[in-house]
């Protein structure tokens, strides 16, 4: 068996790991408990840098090197994962001869890889959508919190509801409400800091935990909704704090673009409602439309109801009760769900035309023919 020379004994002290190049491969060498041992440095996961990971001793005893992407654990000694699961890492063998470290040119173990997929989410790894042309699910979120054993009147969730109820007696809509609060899902945990290809579809933590709060939003927000109603309240000049917790998970939505030109927000309208104590409801609202329309939404023509005292009202106490009696708002709930939808089937409209337009004849020069060049 050939061996190559990877590198000096010396710059892998004992309690130190690290990759290293062997060749045309990269392995991730190891220096604990008075031994060297080689593994293939790539993750059996999504591909994450085993030399980069973390040594932990599990209680076997056995130390374990825990990829620094998501997460998934291989004895230093043998490459197998912990008790209870099938995977095994590639391991090489491994030589030190005159200060230098030698690996095999090839792995001595092979790598296993077991199936880990949760049936749970076949819908969403398959992206199993639910809208048809002629569909109308209008999809609720509301972001607003609140201690759940002393609720209080939401005006931003009040309008929601509104919203949600006309959509369904006006145009026969089917509709969902989802409140942040209720799904008790994990913060983003920053994968995408980490390697791009870290941040998945579905999303890492959905992955490893298919019960997780979000998993419920992505497979209605992605595979079945045709409109979004989005409402917050104001906090602080911006929406609350639920909003950017549900944002930043967001985000292996919008990363799914920019890694594999794979788009999942297709035509879906999305409209906001943004109520406050205090003015900037045009700023939180230029940043809802911001980033929607990073994941791929269009809006429709005035695309936000907002509702404020202004800042020096300091009359927060007669907030709920003007806003149930207000005109400006019941009418803007309306006009809010009538725009969106209105919107909808004109981009329904447009797609379908296209899908049945046929393409246009090429010349053998490379141009329109000149009957589809239209007498240009």
């Amino acid at each position: 068996m050939k061996f190559i020379a990877v590198l000096p004994l010396s710059e892998l002290p004992p309690g130190s790991h690290r990759t290293v190049k062997a060749d045309r491969s990269s392995v991730a060498l190891f220096n604990y408990g008075g031994a060297i041992t080689a593994l293939e440095h790539a993750c059996l996961h999504k591909g994450g840098d085993l030399g980069e990971g973390f040594i932990q001793r599990l209680d076997d005893g056995a130390l374990y090197v825990a990829c620094p992407w998501h997460g998934w654990q291989y004895s230093i000694a043998d490459g197998r994962a912990p008790e209870g699961y099938q995977d095994r890492q590639a391991v090489f063998e491994v030589r030190v001869e005159d200060g230098m470290i030698f690996v095999s040119e090839k792995p001595v173990v092979r790598a296993f890889r077991s199936v880990h997929e949760d049936l749970r989410l076949a819908d969403l790894i398959n992206l199993d959508y639910q809208t048809t042309p002629d569909s109308l699910h209008v999809l609720g979120i509301s972001a607003t919190n609140m201690n759940r054993s002393l609720p209080r009147p939401s005006t931003s969730e009040t309008a929601l509801q509104a919203a949600l109820d006309f959509a369904a007696s006006g145009y026969g809509a089917e509709t969902r409400m989802l409140r942040l609060r209720e799904l008790q899902f994990r913060h983003c945990e920053g994968y995408y800091s980490r390697h791009e290809e870290a941040c998945t579809w579905p999303c890492s933590i959905t992955c490893m935990n298919p019960d997780d709060g979000m998993t419920e939003l992505y497979r209605t927000l992605v595979l079945w909704a045709d409109v979004v109603f989005l409402a917050t309240p104001i906090r602080w000049g911006n929406a609350s704090s639920l909003y950017y917790k549900m944002a930043e998970r967001l985000n292996t939505v919008q990363n799914q673009i920019t890694l594999h030109d794979r788009v999942l927000i297709r035509n879906k309208v999305v409209s906001f409602i943004i109520t406050g104590g205090q003015d900037n409801v045009q700023g939180v609202a230029g940043q809802l439309n911001a980033f929607f329309s990073d994941l791929g939404f269009v809006f429709p023509p005035f695309n936000y109801l907002g509702w404020s005292r202004g800042w020096i009202a300091e009359d927060m106490q007669h907030n709920v009760s003007r806003f149930m009696k207000s005109r400006y708002v019941k009418r803007s709930v309306r006009e809010l769900v009538t725009n969106a939808v209105q919107l909808l089937r004109q981009v329904k409209q447009i797609d379908s035309s296209r899908m049945q337009t046929p393409k246009p004849k090429i010349s053998e020069a490379g141009g329109l023919t000149e009957q589809d060049a239209g007498g240009f």
